[in-house]
């Protein structure tokens, strides 16, 4: 969600002077969009407001201790969370600093949340329990959570409003005074120090036992719900790994360390250790992805003991921690730490093994039960990142294979002409919904080709893989370009009606229930197709004097030829798209291209570019971006075209971008 803008303003008690320059309670408000990202921008936004008040040094800085600031990112977060679920509206933020009363009201913190569904009231039905599920329902635990931090919450409608909000008492005397005892920080302090860093975004480190219980009490909601939102963000695994290390330490452990087993339970080749799923005999032993330490100087010492042998789950245990003996006891003079408590668990999903997270502690004999458990949850919480990030990584893979499949590993050179292409899919390495083709057919011919699938990924992968080896054959079968059209077109529908037939069938089978899959009937394409002629001049040096071009357009947007001059005309006339009717009857139209002349061929990535309400061709744009760039030779010219689009809108083109330039010499 990037930065969020806090909207300050300060109010003063009726009748009353302001005790400070901004007077009054101290107020902070923001907007954030319904959707899922709103929860964790309303905890950065929290966080930031504190930060901001503490710098600002108001008196109210005094009562913004840890734990304060722990009640008001789960509060916050909890009631962002069921105005995104339940009313899907965009929400307004307020925290609202009060300071004691005369009256003996203590100091507090107003929270609320506001959306714009009055008529989705917070359900709270008891008649939906059942003897198997007694518990609060599921969308009832955040007033559940908020009832129990707060002195005072309630529920105001309005026309056309709801707001949630809960008083958070302040006590200045409390933690915010230890902070200063211990380290000499003005009061507030850790709540400016909490900046951008991972690591950083969670509750603060915790004191040791005995404090561990009341700080894992009021924190641990915090911990797991920030730890679930920047683990699930990342892609790759070993990411994961160096954000379990930032999470974990010095937090809940003095070091950790995570080992990965590959997709088929297995690590390193040539090492053997335990069998991952607990069966007997030799496998190889998992990869030691991330080892980190409080103290960074003692990393590589410690994963030089922990690459000697990985820790020995027994099948029985799943998520639970295990108990294993101190890593360092055996190394007799290693002098990194005397003794203390290890704890191993299991990192699963899905029934699988995907590795071991091992965590210490020096000096306990044990680790302090809620210690463990919250470990036990955040490491549930890897397992799923870990598994989500390989599913990514699997399906990127999968999209690079098809993409070098579908799409030609190079454009074949033109004998006097000059080319440039342009491709960007919308999804980066994934395969679009465009596809080009520039290739020799025989007998002094070239064809070209730019085509745009309706749909995308799979779908349009099945059309691409049909239509460009089809599109070469034919060529090189010597059909014309009006043929090769029309024959396309009917494998087209052929091959929709067999997809057609066989989801009927499936249907059938499976009693009349279901729906056909999603592009099981449909198979529409438009097309670009053109045959390139280079011919002599007849002065007998070979030099070529132009590039006889017949081309057609099947529902694709018109080719556009600019001459020296930069007078730009439509190469083309509109036709059918393919895949659509029987018998289209297509047409094409053929024109000499002569030194200096330039044909440009777009996808409605370009043509339908949006900013606003606005697209890039309205107004004939392309053909005034076109003359624009007279002079210009073929990469120049596409790179200028390319520069523009992206240019037209502030966000990023929402649709797959292709563009081809042939330009004779």
């Amino acid at each position: 969600m990037g930065s969020i803008p806090i909207q300050r303003e300060t109010t003063s008690r009726a009748g009353e002077l302001p005790d400070h320059p901004h007077g009054g309670p101290v107020v902070a408000r923001t907007s954030l969009p319904g959707n899922p990202l709103a929860p964790a921008a309303a905890r950065r936004f929290v966080r930031a407001a504190f930060a901001e008040w503490t710098e600002l040094e108001l008196p109210v800085a005094a009562t913004l201790c840890d734990r304060l600031t722990d009640d008001a990112v789960v509060v916050l977060s909890e009631l962002v969370t069921n105005a995104v679920v339940h009313a899907g509206t965009s929400v307004e933020l307020l925290c609202r600093m009060e300071e004691a009363a005369p009256d003996g009201t203590p100091a507090g913190l107003v929270v609320e949340v506001t959306d714009h569904h009055p008529a989705r009231a917070v359900r709270n039905d008891r008649a939906q329990r059942t003897p198997e599920t007694p518990e609060t329902p599921e969308y009832g635990r955040g007033l559940q959570l908020v009832a129990s931090l707060a002195d005072s919450w309630g529920i105001t409608y309005r026309p056309g409003t709801k707001t949630v909000w809960a008083r958070l008492p302040a006590d200045a005397s409390g933690p915010a005074a230890d902070a200063v005892a211990e380290d000499g920080a003005q009061p507030g302090a850790r709540a400016l120090q909490r900046g951008p860093r991972a690591a950083e975004l969670l509750a603060p480190v915790p004191r040791r036992a005995p404090q561990d219980r009341d700080w894992i009490n009021r924190g641990a909601l915090s911990f797991l719900a920030e730890a679930s939102d920047l683990l699930a963000g990342q892609l790759d695994e070993d990411m994961v790994a160096a954000l379990v290390g930032q999470l974990l330490v010095p937090r809940l452990a003095d070091w950790c360390a995570v080992w990965f087993y590959d997709e088929e339970g297995r690590g390193l080749p040539g090492a053997f250790d335990h069998d991952p799923r607990g069966t007997e005999g030799p496998v190889q032993a998992p990869r030691l992805a991330r080892v980190w330490h409080t103290h960074e100087n003692r990393i590589e010492d410690l994963r030089r003991i922990l690459e000697k042998e990985p820790p020995r789950l027994p099948d029985s245990v799943r998520s639970a921690a295990f108990p294993v003996p101190w890593p360092f006891e055996a190394q007799g003079g290693a002098g990194l730490e005397d003794s203390g408590a290890a704890l191993a668990y299991r990192l699963s999903a899905g029934g699988r093994t995907l590795g071991i997270l091992l965590i210490g502690r020096t000096g306990l004999v044990r680790f302090p039960d809620e210690v463990t458990g919250l470990v036990e949850d955040f490491s549930r919480r890897v397992a799923l990142a870990v598994s989500a990030a390989r599913r990514f990584t699997r399906q990127a893979t999968i999209s690079r294979i098809l993409q070098r499949g579908l799409l030609p590993t190079s454009i074949a050179e033109i004998p006097g002409m000059k080319t440039a292409l342009v491709y960007e899919p919308k999804e980066a390495g994934g395969p679009g919904g465009d596809f080009y083709d520039v290739f020799p057919a025989g007998d002094g011919r070239w064809c070209f080709a730019l085509g745009d699938v309706q749909g995308k990924g799979p779908e349009a992968a099945v059309v691409i893989g049909l239509a460009r080896p089809w599109l070469r054959l034919l060529a090189r079968e010597g059909y014309p370009v009006a043929q090769v059209l029309d024959r396309l077109n009917r494998l087209l529908l052929d091959d929709a009606t067999e997809a057609a037939d066989a989801a009927a069938r499936a249907i059938a089978a499976a009693g009349g229930q279901g729906v056909p899959p999603e592009g099981s009937s449909s198979r529409f394409l438009s097309l670009l197709y053109g045959e390139l002629t280079p011919y002599d001049d007849g002065d007998g040096d070979g030099g070529g004097a132009g590039v006889c071009c017949t081309l057609a357009s099947a529902g694709h947007p018109l080719p556009l030829l600019m001459r020296p001059g930069g007078e730009v005309v439509a190469a083309a006339a509109p036709q059918v798209l393919l895949g659509v009717v029987d018998d289209p009857d297509y047409t094409s139209e053929t024109f000499e291209l002569r030194t200096g002349d330039t044909l440009l061929c777009v996808t409605d990535g370009v043509t339908e570019r949006r900013s606003g309400h606005h697209q890039f061709d309205d107004g004939d744009g392309l053909a005034q971006a076109l003359a624009g760039c007279a002079g210009l030779t073929a990469p120049l010219l596409a790179e200028r075209i390319r520069r523009l689009v992206h240019a037209f809108a502030d966000s990023p083109p929402d649709d797959d971008l292709a563009l081809l330039v042939l330009q004779a010499e």
